[in-house]
């Protein structure tokens, strides 16, 4: 198995927990045999959730305010900084946006029979159940509230009771902001009495990522624990289900890639957007076979600078920053994954949740890790803020593979379109190439 790529095994597993599931539902096996090997399988599945989930705070606090440390040092990079910055929540938010606006026009889960949905409510029965009745008998807060509610009153609350879907402050969102405060502050402040309070950060970050590698040796036979127990108790539906939602993300992040990125490059960058895919072929390539922004700065760099011949010192700070910070790709898999998650559960979600959705993905996206499978931990945390059991995240993960490779495509892709536009404003429009030539971008 050392021999074998992660997302190999993780492909193995995926087809052997597939088919397995599958053939205790459809050949007449006694109901005991089969009761008797999900209780045996489904344990090994639970801990591999489990490792990912007891990391969700840790890494929220360490990435989201090492990140916006990095990228909110204004006293250091002036313009540049404020611009990136400003890209960053823009490109976020349409991306976000885009992925609620296909998901809403296709709606995936809408077709979801009353048998699978029977079946997820019993698998979460207590928590979706108690949920589901707050919902019902409580008002939808007022924006007001929610804007209130996003500054903590005591933050240590917000994080202890993050996943608790009866509490009626501010919680994740809160921890997230807490998070973004800390950052911009440490960005502005003296950095040689703030180096500690860095170093730490960076130590707990790194603690996390090892604890992340931890639980993603286990997510082949994790992957396979999960979707044997969903295949075993439900059959074809919930496959069904997985295809349609798969399509509709694949859909969202090609719109984001190829037409909104396309508008940014020739609108704000001034740079044609045939120049800017046939010089960035080779980039895609490796983003997509490494599932990792930051494995892939170096081709980013080398080809922003040499294909592209942006400023160097813009792409080095920008692409730096942005794979951690501008993950466009993330943002749009995450609103669009608690959104179907929800369907699923027959959770209706108020326009007052749906803007929460928004914001937190941004948020999270500007702090999820660079690495395979680094945005899982804070999707289940969002999912509990709106009422979703955070458990539900095994119904996706095995096929989240192929669906983080073709996010980190659009998040490195994000990264040097922000190099572009910012260098387009930095140096002024008669410095790059114009949108006219698609051969030299000139």
């Amino acid at each position: 198995m050392k021999n074998i790529p992660l997302h190999t095994q993780i492909l193995i597993g995926m087809v052997v927990g597939l088919l397995a599931g599958l053939a205790v539902n459809l050949l007449p096996l006694p109901a005991e045999l089969s009761e008797t090997l999900i209780l045996w399988v489904k344990p090994v599945g639970q801990i591999f959730l489990r490792l990912l989930f007891m990391m969700v705070m840790p890494l929220i606090l360490s990435a989201l305010i090492l990140g916006m440390a990095e990228l909110g040092d204004l006293s250091r990079i002036g313009r540049i900084g404020l611009q990136t910055l400003a890209y960053t929540l823009f490109a976020s938010a349409i991306s976000v946006g885009v992925g609620l606006l296909v998901f809403n026009v296709f709606q995936p889960a809408s077709q979801i029979s009353e048998q699978d949905r029977a079946f997820l409510l019993a698998r979460f029965s207590g928590e979706t159940r108690q949920v589901q009745t707050r919902l019902a008998e409580a008002d939808p807060p007022h924006l007001t509230e929610v804007l209130v509610n996003l500054v903590p009153k005591n933050p240590l609350e917000d994080m202890v009771r993050a996943f608790d879907a009866s509490y009626s402050g501010g919680g994740l969102l809160a921890v997230m902001f807490f998070a973004l405060i800390l950052g911009l502050a440490l960005s502005v402040s003296d950095p040689v009495k703030t180096a500690p309070v860095k170093a730490f950060l960076e130590g707990v970050y790194e603690l996390v990522m090892h604890v992340i590698g931890f639980g993603m040796r286990l997510a082949p036979f994790g992957v396979a624990s999960l979707l044997f127990v969903l295949m075993a108790s439900t059959g074809l539906g919930i496959l069904k289900l997985l295809l349609s939602y798969v399509l509709v993300v694949l859909l969202a992040l090609a719109i984001q890639l190829f037409i909104v990125y396309s508008l940014m490059l020739w609108g704000l960058a001034r740079m044609s957007p045939l120049y800017f895919f046939k010089n960035t072929r080779a980039l895609m390539l490796t983003a997509f076979s490494t599932s990792s922004s930051n494995a892939t700065l170096p081709t980013a760099i080398q080809v922003a600078v040499e294909q592209l011949k942006l400023p160097r010192e813009v792409a080095h700070f920008v692409l730096t920053i942005g794979a951690t910070t501008n993950q466009n790709g993330t943002a749009l898999f995450e609103g669009i994954t608690v959104l179907f998650l929800a369907q699923c559960f027959g959770i209706d979600l108020s326009l007052t949740q749906q803007v929460l959705v928004v914001l937190m993905a941004i948020l999270a996206g500007v702090g999820t890790a660079g690495v395979p499978g680094g945005s899982l931990p804070l999707v289940a945390s969002i999912l509990v803020s709106v009422g979703v059991p955070a458990e539900s995240i095994g119904i996706i993960y095995g096929v989240d593979r192929i669906l983080d490779m073709s996010r980190t495509v659009l998040n490195v892709q994000g990264d040097v379109v922000a190099a572009a536009v910012v260098s387009r404003f930095d140096r002024g429009a008669e410095a790059l190439p114009s949108a006219a030539d698609p051969e030299t971008g000139a």
